[in-house]
């Protein structure tokens, strides 16, 4: 299903609107020195980005900017709820690994579920930079954009923070358990 094509109500747009303005509020430290009414204008702007940042905040990812890529001109969303998203998890890595397991299949994977929602998976790199802003799955775990040659060979990475240390792990990429979901990113 094409997310070009969805669109969310005024009334949505505006509810949406303030949740994301309070969070930016409530979270300065994530976004030091960026103001919400350039924020609010960018997304008003392109208002195809809401609807992405709808699902995020529907499944319980708590979308937040986290930064401003100069050279992009874009804000940086991720998905920063202390635990992962509680309404995409128990998924597999990929429609790959969906698609060969035999028995007792989820009902999604994280990559597919991901671009149904028009976002992408935060990669290793990226989870380490939300990791830097609070402490994030101390009690889940979530799945990270995996390297090809790693999912070569049927694997596929998470990550999560036990102990004061972020660890990244592997499993088959058709493992899934009901503590592990995944975090996102949207660019604006």
């Amino acid at each position: 299903m094409a997310n070009e094509n969805r669109k969310l109500s005024a009334e949505q747009q505006e509810e949406l609107l303030g949740v994301l303005k309070t969070r930016f509020e409530k979270n300065m430290s994530r976004h030091e020195g960026l103001d919400w009414a350039d924020v609010q204008r960018r997304l008003e702007a392109d208002s195809g980005k809401l609807w992405p940042l709808h699902e995020m905040e529907r499944t319980g990812g708590e979308p937040d900017v986290v930064g401003y890529d100069e050279a992009a001109g874009e804000y940086i969303f991720y998905d920063c709820s202390a635990e992962s998203p509680s309404g995409r998890r128990s998924l597999c890595y990929d429609d790959e690994a969906l698609n060969a397991r035999k028995q007792n299949k989820p009902a999604n994977s994280a990559l597919g579920l991901a671009a149904e929602m028009g976002i992408e998976l935060l990669t290793e790199e990226q989870y380490r930079e939300l990791q830097r802003l609070g402490k994030f799955d101390a009690k889940t775990s979530s799945w990270v954009e995996t390297p090809p040659a790693i999912r070569k060979h049927g694997g596929a990475i998470f990550g999560d923070f036990r102990y004061g240390h972020v660890f990244i792990y592997h499993n088959g990429a058709d493992s899934y358990y009901g503590a592990r979901g995944f975090r996102g990113s949207l660019r604006i």
